[in-house]
């Protein structure tokens, strides 16, 4: 026996137990108590209450609060227990039973569908009472038949479906009596379908204004065999008492091929639904994943201002984007700038999320309230992603309470501070930040960047387009990288000149052409020495100036139209762009740089991905480069978190 199986036993035991205590009680102190039960229940399932608040809030994204959403949340729970108790009372429902608690809006138009003679199909959607809505449909006076799919809990949905043949519903169970339903019809008799939880065999329409599972079986039915198709809604209106909303027959449309008259009536069909649970969200079962077969899927990028961070969040959205892709899933990227109130409410976010609870912080975000300015977390709670991608340590707390919140996948690049790395469904971090052994860390030489050739050519049109000639794709170019100062490193201006000599060398041997660009890092003095240097140089045939002009095809221009590569070492980001160009990338050391530069420099060296030395030895190193020719390597960083991507999505 397995755990389903068990669960299953004694499902059923309790049921067959319980079911007769229950109805010793008045019935309006069991709804009573079904309410106290939904409470615990709200309390204990925080798995799928999580579910049930992420659905909730895309339905009403952007218009409510998160505690708004949650007092929501709690309401259906209340609902959803007075259902279940209400099951317990199915064998003694009776006619009296229903004429007291039972109002009917719209009778009139079941009986005028009998008319047209090709049966009735009352459609519904999984809200309300649904098992109650069964014993309605089979005691209003007509044959009445029950289309439902197999459960996983056979003993328990046995007892259920003895409970609705003894109250004359009769069962019409999916996939094995398909004829049993078509008969039904062709007999005019009525049948009850659902219009919603289509799973994998479904058809994509908007629900909520996002592409969700619908079955398309009762319209194919009904345009196939002329039947009647009526949407019916039951809405709990205090305790036991619910009314019945039914809708005229809905008209078909049958103005397009089969295939498209499918969709576009069940289309409407859900529209009319999506209508009611607006106004009674908490009748609808919202248990279950309802977007989980959605076409569409949205990004969130968390962006601290720091522009190698918010590349390389930039290149692994570009990642999952083409991820979905492949799998025919559009998707939308929208990136905000975190902006906290001050350094002391961003840290002690770190603290308390640190020490928070898998779903402590759905439905209440009052921390990140408290740290965040007004305008980032209006934007950040109206947002409704299944991806959140974070870089740097500091945004790392946001990542992970936000999908919490959303029921995202969470994504952060390098350390995420003080947070526990399972705490994520991906840890993306370099080899030179000695990334511990775990299922969810993966390892990358580099750091991610946009470089594909794809994207260079690209840049390089776009540069070609704009110097107006003055740049050739057969001509022979090597580019020049100039990062600038950080905290602790200081770009020395001695060095930058000796790179310069010897670069201006290495043009004039090898009537080689210079393209250069600076960083917004880069110091004013070396700015000043740049500009003197390279403005009336004959061979310098393109001079950026970050802080004065900085196009944003620059870099990966000049990444695309140069041979050779040489960068300054203190920004890992744009060595990893250098080396994932294809080319030839020499750096020029500089002292000061810290422990995790180095061991990235060394480790790339020794991997022959980049060419490590002394700025006096650059024209050396040009000349062994051009003479031996070794093969040029890049980084496979983006196969490796494509393949972890394969694995969490």
């Amino acid at each position: 026996m397995n755990r389903r199986s068990i669960s299953d036993y004694w499902a059923c035991i309790g049921f067959k137990i319980f079911a007769p205590i229950v109805r010793i009680f008045p019935l309006r102190f069991s709804f009573f108590l079904a309410r106290r039960l939904g409470n615990l229940i709200y309390y204990l399932d925080s798995r799928h209450r999580a579910i049930v608040y992420a659905n909730i809030k895309t339905i009403f994204l952007g218009k409510f609060l998160p505690h708004q959403l949650n007092k929501l949340t709690k309401k259906f729970y209340q609902h959803l227990a007075q259902s279940l108790i209400e099951i317990f009372y199915i064998p003694v429902v009776d006619k009296n039973y229903l004429s007291k608690y039972i109002e009917l809006q719209g009778l009139e138009h079941i009986k005028e569908a009998f008319k047209n003679g090709k049966g009735v199909i009352l459609l519904s959607v999984h809200a309300g009472s649904w098992e109650l809505s069964n014993i309605i449909s089979a005691n209003l006076g007509f044959s009445f038949s029950l289309f439902i799919r197999d459960q996983r809990h056979p003993r328990l949905n046995h007892l259920l479906n003895s409970y609705r043949l003894r109250q004359g519903c009769k069962i019409i169970q999916k996939g094995n009596q398909i004829r049993a339903l078509i008969k039904a019809l062709r007999n005019n008799e009525a049948v009850g379908m659902t219009a919603d939880q289509g799973g994998k065999g479904g058809i994509l329409v908007k629900f909520f204004g996002r592409n969700a599972s619908m079955p398309s079986g009762a319209v194919r039915l009904a345009l196939k065999y002329g039947a009647s198709l009526i949407p019916v809604f039951y809405i709990r209106q205090n305790d036991p008492y619910i009314k019945v909303i039914i809708q005229p027959p809905f008209p078909l449309q049958r103005t397009q091929g089969l295939d498209a008259n499918i969709r576009n009536n069940l289309q409407e069909i859900v529209h009319i639904f999506e209508q009611y649970i607006l106004q009674y969200p908490q009748e609808y079962l919202w248990t279950y994943k309802v977007w989980k077969y959605s076409d569409e899927k949205n990004i969130l990028i968390l962006d601290d201002g720091k522009a190698g961070h918010t590349r390389q969040a930039e290149a692994l959205a570009n990642i999952i984007q083409d991820y979905f892709k492949d799998k025919d899933i559009l998707t939308n990227i929208n990136m905000v700038e975190v902006k906290f109130k001050n350094r002391f409410n961003q840290r002690l976010l770190a603290l308390g999320s640190s020490l928070a609870g898998k779903y402590c912080s759905q439905g209440c975000l009052f921390c990140l309230r408290a740290a965040l300015t007004k305008e980032v977390y209006n934007s950040l709670i109206a947002s409704r992603p299944d991806v959140i991608i974070s870089a740097g340590s500091s945004l790392a707390s946001i990542n992970y309470l936000l999908s919490r919140e959303n029921l995202a996948k969470s994504i952060v690049i390098m350390q995420p501070s003080l947070l526990a790395l399972e705490k994520f469904d991906l840890v993306i971090m370099p080899q030179h930040d000695r990334p511990p052994k775990r299922k969810n860390v993966v390892v990358t030489q580099g750091a991610l960047n946009l470089i594909s050739q794809e994207y260079l050519q690209k840049q390089t049109e776009e540069l070609l387009r704009t110097t107006h000639g003055a740049l050739r794709t057969m001509d022979f170019y090597i580019g020049l990288l100039i990062g600038g100062d950080s905290k602790k490193f200081h770009l020395d201006k001695d060095i930058i000149l000796e790179v310069i000599r010897q670069m201006k060398s290495v043009g004039e041997k090898y009537s080689a052409d210079i393209l250069v660009t600076t960083s917004r890092r880069t110091c004013l003095e070396v700015e000043d020495l740049v500009k003197r240097e390279f403005k009336d140089y004959p061979r310098c045939k393109l001079l950026v100036i970050a802080n004065e002009e900085n196009p944003p095809f620059t870099v990966g221009g000049i990444l695309g139209l140069s041979k050779i590569i040489v960068t300054s070492p203190e920004s890992i980001s744009m060595i990893s762009e250098a080396v994932n160009s294809k080319k030839y990338v020499i750096v020029f050391e500089v002292p000061g740089l810290s422990k995790k530069h180095q061991r990235f420099l060394k480790q790339s060296t020794g991997s022959k991905h980049l060419y490590l030395t002394e700025a006096a030895d650059l024209s050396k190193k040009f000349s062994e480069l051009l003479t031996n020719r070794p093969e040029i390597k890049s980084f496979q960083d983006n196969l490796l978190v494509r393949e972890a991507i394969s694995r969490i999505l």
